[in-house]
């Protein structure tokens, strides 16, 4: 029980933090919010992803720029360039962490108004990190895994920001229906996204990439959307007026609407 806790605790919390932090609010400024707000999330992001904590900058300048060429030859993780999620993934890999070390510069509209904390992308990227959070990952389970078929789910909290963005970047442009006609090949894979939080609704997202719930029809049920509602009743972000969240994010070219 302790191990099905974990890894869905684990599972649950990464992925929210990707989807409301990296994805809404790094990547389009969906929603605004106070520095003091802003850093506290990030933090909260690197303590959920641990090994796997995706930089803001890294994870925002890819995704601007998975908008601004969707599945067309300069999109650097669409599966309609590649034969499989694994090759997909890797050179996914290789343009983050050309952005993410600051080994490239992206275009200035790539890299406008992005959450960034050089210190913490430091620490996270560094490998005596990364080996204290692979070492309490193992510890945990040696702890409470009493099953050997327990210890096949150890490897996924290694890398468990990169398997969410696998299963939405493949599965959010191969599988499921459409809402809208769009130039890309988008999709919505799931009517209740309950394993990415919203983020399988890819082909809603694609046509209003300023919209913070990513649900469009009635059965159509954004979790993430409901907790971004109690955030902005409570005070700690705020929502765009409606006629933004319909327009294009002025970070990216018109297409990305």
């Amino acid at each position: 029980m302790a191990i099905a806790i974990f890894f869905v605790g684990h599972w649950v919390s990464s992925v929210f933090f990707q989807t409301f932090f990296l994805h809404r609010y790094g990547a389009h400024k969906q929603f605004t919010m106070s520095k003091r707000w802003e850093r506290f999330f990030h933090l909260c992001t690197y303590l959920t992803q641990g090994s796997s904590f995706l930089s803001a900058r890294g994870y925002a300048i890819l995704h601007r720029m998975h908008h601004a060429y969707s599945d067309g030859p300069k999109d650097p993780h669409s599966p309609e360039n590649h034969s499989n999620v694994f090759t997909m993934m890797l050179a996914t890999k290789h343009r983050y962490d050309a952005f993410a070390y600051r080994r490239e510069e992206p275009e200035a509209r790539f890299a406008k108004g992005i959450p960034d904390w050089p210190a913490l992308d430091r620490l996270s990227q560094s490998w005596p990190a990364r080996i204290v959070w692979l070492a309490g990952y193992t510890l945990f389970y040696a702890a409470f895994a009493n099953h050997w078929w327990m210890w096949l789910f150890l490897p996924a909290h290694f890398v468990m920001g990169p398997i969410h963005g696998a299963i939405v970047n493949w599965c959010g442009h191969r599988y499921g229906y459409r809402n809208f006609d769009s130039d890309d090949v988008s999709r919505n894979t799931l009517v209740f996204d309950f394993l990415t939080w919203g983020e399988l609704f890819q082909n809603n997202h694609h046509r209003h990439a300023m919209r913070p719930n990513f649900g469009v029809r009635w059965f159509e049920i954004d979790p993430t959307w409901q907790v971004i509602r109690l955030f902005a009743w409570l005070g700690i972000v705020e929502l765009r007026p409606a006629h933004e969240q319909v327009d294009s994010d002025d970070s990216l070219p018109a297409k990305a609407a």
